[in-house]
């Protein structure tokens, strides 16, 4: 196969599994909820690809949060595949994106039906009972894109990393008359995804007006220094950004601090909608060191 959709299909073995490398599942089970395990639990679904494309990394993100939130409610009829395994394997071989799975009910349909069912049963429990802008905006791109491929799936290679990266493929091979083997190639298909601006091909292209941005290079830096006002992050960030010196360690569920006592002092953050702006401004604002802080909220 000289090119494929996904990176990582091909390495996966198993639905569900412990194992992250070995007889590597879809879903990991490895129990790590990083907030209070009373509460809650943790979907480590690991099939997905390193996105750039900002459409493509939005809809990862967005269509598998309406799909969670309708399995959650009870709103979403069985469309379980088969063999979950080998049609992730096909269908990662078919960019002509025709490729036929088969569904526990028995049906035969292709993948891209598949997507349009799911997305049908998404627009309705959208209307009925998640109305917001942010999944209004998942659904058109859903809708967008699936049409898209219905009529070219090369068309898409402003939303979509593995129609970009295969156009660039397909450029470089021509113009240099390349076999799909060719370490050059190999070498082009890392470099796409090379996070750095100088060196990432995908940033080339962004830089270049060819990829459809959904934020702005402002918007990137300010949420790199300033986290979210509504969950935890912003306690977190605040304290990282106020009382470095302070902090020894800091992770999902606590930082701990180290304030020059004999013990190292650990504030869990176990609740991921506590620690909002609107819960702990006031007291990191009257905090003038991490001392202070702890002390406020211990009282």
């Amino acid at each position: 196969i000289p090119f494929q959709i996904s990176q990582r299909a091909d390495f996966f073995e198993a639905e569900v599994g412990l194992e992250t490398t070995l007889k590597r599942p879809i879903i990991n089970t490895r129990d790590e909820p990083h907030a209070d395990p009373e509460k809650y639990r943790r979907l480590h679904c690991i099939g997905g690809d390193a996105n750039l494309c900002e459409v493509a990394l939005f809809l990862k993100v967005g269509t598998t949060a309406l799909v969670l939130k309708m399995i959650e409610d009870e709103l979403l009829p069985d469309l379980s595949l088969e063999e979950p395994v080998t049609a992730l394997h096909a269908v990662s071989r078919d960019p002509s994106c025709r490729e036929v799975v088969r569904l526990r009910d028995g049906r035969r349909i292709r993948a891209l039906e598949l997507q349009w069912e799911y997305l049908d049963h998404a627009k309705k429990f959208v209307k009925e009972t998640e109305a917001t802008p942010e999944n209004a905006d998942v659904l058109a791109w859903w809708e967008a894109v699936l049409a898209g491929i219905e009529d070219e799936p090369l068309s898409l290679h402003r939303e979509l990393d593995w129609v970009a990266k295969f156009r660039l493929l397909e450029a470089y091979r021509e113009r240099d008359r390349l076999d799909w083997r060719d370490a050059k190639l190999a070498m082009i298909d890392l470099q796409y995804h090379d996070v750095r601006r100088g060196r990432g091909l995908y940033h080339r292209l962004a830089g270049a007006g060819k990829v459809e941005r959904l934020t702005t290079d402002e918007e990137i830096e300010r949420a790199v220094l300033e986290p979210p006002e509504d969950t935890r992050a912003y306690f977190r960030g605040r304290c990282v950004a106020r009382y470095a010196d302070s902090i020894a360690a800091a992770s999902w569920d606590s930082i701990i601090f180290d304030t020059g006592r004999d013990a190292l002092q650990r504030i869990p953050l176990r609740e991921p909608l506590r620690g909002t702006k609107a819960h702990v401004e006031h007291i990191l604002d009257a905090s003038a060191d991490a001392t202070t802080l702890i002390a406020a909220l211990q009282a």
